[in-house]
Parts: C-alpha cells; structure tokens; sequence
C-alpha cells in the first residue's frame, strides 16, 4: 500500500468536475480529504491523503494533471515568524484545524504544527506577513 499527502490546485474550470471521486472510480485508490477550499466558479485548493497501489497512484497523478489540476506533495511547511508576529489573533480566525489559536490568558498567539493541514488560509490573513510556506525538499510531480 502506498499513500501520499497531496496539495491539488484546481483551475476555475476545473472545480465543478468530479476529479476526486473519479480518482477511486478509475484507479481503485481511496482519498481522505484533509482540508479543501473550493467554490463553484473560483480557483480551488485541496489537500489529500491518496492511498492505494504505486501504479495506480502514478495514472491517477497523470490523469489528475490531464486534467488542468496542479499536483504538488506536502513536502513543506508553514512557519511563523515570532519577531514579525505582534499577537492580532487574525491568523487564528481563518484556521480550520486551531493550529492557530490565542493561549490564555496570556492573550498570545501559538502555532501547532502538528495540527496544521498546509491549507495556506493564514498567509494572507496575516497582516504583518509572519506566516509563510517553506519547502522541506518540495517535489513536483511528473
């Protein structure tokens, strides 16, 4: 069994198709959606655990990308800069997973990466650009 973490990026003419599900249809492979922000008529992000046989993997990869769909591993990170960082809490207003959120009752921002899911949501909520995606080894694939 072989299983990856995704991030698929997907074009605005891309998010009304049934690409995913056509992933377990066409290519006996099973996905778990970790965190996804897509809307009809709108650029879309999606990150996903892919499992199944490294075969079918590398077919559904290459459909994907037939696609018009952006495939890139989870091979990074998002880190926060604590010099930038001056404690407004609007990162931990978008975060899906509470990666972010405000310790009390100290009233201070804390990241837990462990429960980050790479959703990118606290990038531009940020005002003073203390988040930011650092690649760990970040590979396409082709």
């Amino acid at each position: 069994m072989y299983s990856k973490i995704l991030i698929l990026r997907f074009p605005k003419t891309e998010v009304q198709k049934p690409v995913v599900c056509n992933l377990t249809k066409k290519f006996d492979l099973t996905f778990n959606i970790l965190n996804a922000a897509i809307l009809p008529r709108r650029e879309g992000i999606m990150v996903l655990e892919l499992s199944g046989e490294k075969k079918h993997f590398r077919e559904a990869v290459r459909y994907l990308k037939d696609q018009g769909v952006q495939v890139q591993n989870a091979d990074q990170e998002i880190k926060r800069s604590a010099s930038r960082c001056t404690q407004c809490g609007a990162c931990t207003a978008v975060c899906p997973t509470g990666a972010l959120h405000v310790k009390r009752p100290e009233m201070e921002v804390e990241f837990d990466q462990n429960r980050c899911s790479l959703c990118e949501l606290c990038i531009p909520a940020c005002p003073t650009r203390a988040m930011e995606v650092r690649p760990t080894n970040s590979v396409f694939f082709e």
